[in-house]
């Protein structure tokens, strides 16, 4: 059994771990749409086509590499560029954009998200490490998290070890001294065990594990992880 006694401090992942990600990007979508519609009825119909809408990003991206790691940067692009190939007002691309960004930050917790977050943040500080641009305070979980480090904000996403070893500074920690949870088997799990720290799956799905290495924990729920690490929920 891992002895889990020297840990100090916490980094975890958001999308998919506290909440179900692609049901809020999906309506996110739609209240741009709608906003688009009324005001840039051509570029609204852009992005109404999946395919249209994904060359449109391609296209951001090979201009931009450099914004490879900041989706906030390639969607306000992407906005501009579409309403500039419909021939549209391209001064509306940063409000649309907020629309957007406001919606993606109406979430809809696991159950056990909430309650497993405010018994660890009791025991550990909390950092979110994320590859996405969830806003922990807009969200409404500000008040259980230390700070937050976004591949955005660092300039490499995880798995790269980097992003870890930032956020691991940022707690003036050594990486040994933090745990890791995630739902991703590559870019949490993977990506934290290369970087030093110990590391949780939150496997609700009960996905099968396919790599050499393995986690620390794995554990469908957080309040199962809380169980592990002997925290009261």
């Amino acid at each position: 059994m891992t002895d889990f006694s020297h840990l100090r401090a916490i980094t975890l992942d958001l999308d998919d771990t506290l909440w179900p990600v692609w049901p809020t990007i999906a309506r996110a979508e739609k209240a741009l749409g709608d906003w688009l519609l009324v005001r840039a009825p051509l570029t609204a119909a852009l992005f109404s086509d999946p395919q249209a809408r994904q060359t449109l990003r391609d296209a951001v991206l090979a201009a931009h590499p450099h914004w490879s790691h900041d989706l906030s940067a390639l969607r306000l692009e992407a906005l501009r560029q579409g309403l500039s190939r419909s021939k549209e007002d391209v001064t509306l691309a940063p409000e649309a954009f907020e629309v957007f960004f406001a919606e993606r930050q109406r979430v809809d917790l696991f159950a056990d998200a909430e309650p497993a977050l405010a018994a660890l943040s009791a025991r550990y500080p909390v950092l979110a490490l994320s590859n996405g641009n969830a806003d922990v305070h807009r969200v409404g979980l500000g008040a259980y998290f230390v700070g937050s480090v976004s591949a955005q904000s660092c300039g490499v996403a995880k798995p790269d070890v980097a992003i870890f070893h930032t956020a691991a500074r940022s707690l003036k920690l050594q990486p040994h001294e933090v745990l890791h949870i995630g739902d991703d088997a590559e870019l949490d799990v993977l990506g934290a065990l290369d970087a030093g720290m110990h590391t949780a799956w939150i496997n609700r799905k009960a996905h099968a594990w396919s790599h050499p290495q393995t986690p620390h924990i794995t554990a469908t729920t957080m309040l199962e992880l809380c169980s592990v690490l002997g925290i009261s929920v």
